[in-house]
């Protein structure tokens, strides 16, 4: 068996060596100068196999770790609507389907020897905005400026014949506001040494107020120029900041150093008649209603409340902006309040619910001063880049943006409308002039 075996093995080999071409020995020889060093090529082979192995889908849950451990990709929040066309943009950056429209326009016009401007474009330094809206921001406007002090303008304040600023000098100016060339009237002097910070007016125009730095509070009135009233004690240091008053001018509201809100007796400026607390953060800016009711005031620290005059209690204490609030302003309906700051927008809120219901963005700086125009329809705001905005509060958009300067607004009003007084506003602030727009008027 053993044998018949090796036999067929050895019958085999002899069948396939004479299948195999016969190679000679010398061809078998590796060349010295070639090397093969196959550990080495194992690595590259290796990585390169990895690489083509295709990965894990990151799951959902995994992605939202990374997420809220802040290695995910950032949410763009800098949004806001385009106020020429409304679409959605960028912040600080140009619309890109208002550039695109420029662009076209600009390309059918050329090479017809005509300058044409699109409707909703930058006309001057003046922005035009095409369409039947409200005059101020909807048709050009004449400008006037007056260089109204020899220093930076803090505050501005409106009646049906004055209008009233102040500054870090000692002076209290009152202008006619109805005549084209707005004459020097009267000149409260050396009222305030130190200078002033704020003033305030009744609605009837009969009485003002003013604040100066030195910590003394000045009761004017307007029919007789003369003072009728003072708050000056030394004891009273930090007591007075931003002032407001009520509507027939009997009561006196101002914020304080620590956030309270005290409210004075004008006939007798030494009785405080209410007193509020607040979080303890200083007390910017304060305005009461149109009907005297509440007195809403905006803090430091980003607070906003609203106080019932008459019950003596906090009414609402609002959703904080976080950042300093300015300036507050009741609408003259007094269903809203709009406060602003250095969030560098504008929020409303419900008087009645307390709470906010819009946002006005587009301003890129500090907003040191707003107003609502007569009818509500309309919001009016000067910031620390020198532009004055016109918001829309049906659409919650700006309809019109005025750079005259580049230097800071601190205080912007509207021109009460009346006989022989047309829609418009005022401005002033760190270039030390009043600037009057008003609506263009004839052919």
């Amino acid at each position: 068996m053993a044998s018949t075996m090796l036999v067929s093995r050895v019958s085999l080999f002899t069948s396939i060596r004479a299948l195999v071409h016969p190679l000679s020995l010398s061809a078998l020889v590796i060349p010295a100068a070639i090397h093969l060093n196959i550990p080495s090529l194992l690595p590259g082979i290796f990585e390169s196999i990895l690489r083509a192995v295709p990965k894990k889908k990151q799951s959902h849950a995994r992605r939202r770790m990374r997420q809220l451990a802040g290695k995910a990709l950032k949410d763009v929040h800098a949004l806001n609507k385009c106020p020429v066309c409304g679409r959605i943009k960028r912040q600080h950056v140009l619309c890109e389907h208002c550039v695109a429209a420029i662009k076209n326009t600009w390309r059918r016009e050329q090479g017809t020897g005509v300058e044409t401007i699109p409707d909703r474009l930058c006309l001057g330094r003046r922005f035009v905005e095409a369409g039947p809206i409200h005059p101020t921001a909807g048709s050009l406007l004449t400008i006037s400026s007056y260089e109204a002090h020899p220093s930076d303008i803090f505050t501005l304040a409106v009646t049906s014949k004055y209008l009233i600023s102040a500054s870090g000098d000692s002076n209290v100016k009152l202008w006619d506001i109805a005549s084209p060339d707005h004459p020097l009237v009267h000149s409260f002097t050396n009222a305030h040494p130190l200078g002033v910070h704020h003033v305030a007016t009744s609605k009837d125009g009969k009485v003002a107020a003013s604040a100066g730095f030195g910590g003394e509070t000045l009761l004017w009135d307007l029919q007789e120029f003369k003072q009728i009233g003072n708050l000056r004690d030394e004891k009273l240091s930090g007591e007075v900041w931003a002032i407001s008053l009520s509507p027939n001018g009997n009561l006196l509201a101002a914020t304080t150093y620590d956030g309270r809100i005290n409210i004075w007796n004008t006939s007798d400026m030494g009785t405080k008649l209410r007193h509020y607390e607040t979080k303890g953060s200083f007390g910017m800016c304060i305005e009461i209603s149109a009907d005297g009711k509440l007195v809403a005031s905006g803090h430091e620290n980003g607070g906003v409340y609203i106080f019932n005059i008459e019950t003596g209690r906090i009414f609402h204490s609002l959703p904080s902006l976080l950042k300093p609030v300015r300036c507050v302003a009741f609408s003259p309906a007094g269903s809203l309040l709009a406060a602003s700051g250095d969030s560098s927008i504008i929020a409303l809120y419900d008087v009645v619910s307390g709470e906010q219901v819009a946002n006005l963005a587009g301003h890129s700086s500090w907003i040191f001063s707003i107003a609502w125009s007569s009818t509500g329809e309309y919001i009016l705001s000067g910031a620390f880049d020198g532009k004055a905005k016109v918001w829309s509060t049906e659409t919650k958009a700006c309809v019109a943006t005025h750079s005259e300067t580049d230097k800071s607004l601190y205080a912007v009003k509207w021109i009460p409308k009346g006989p022989g007084i047309g829609e418009g506003f005022l401005t002033a602030g760190a270039n030390r002039r009043i600037g009057f727009y008003r609506e263009a008027t004839g052919g």
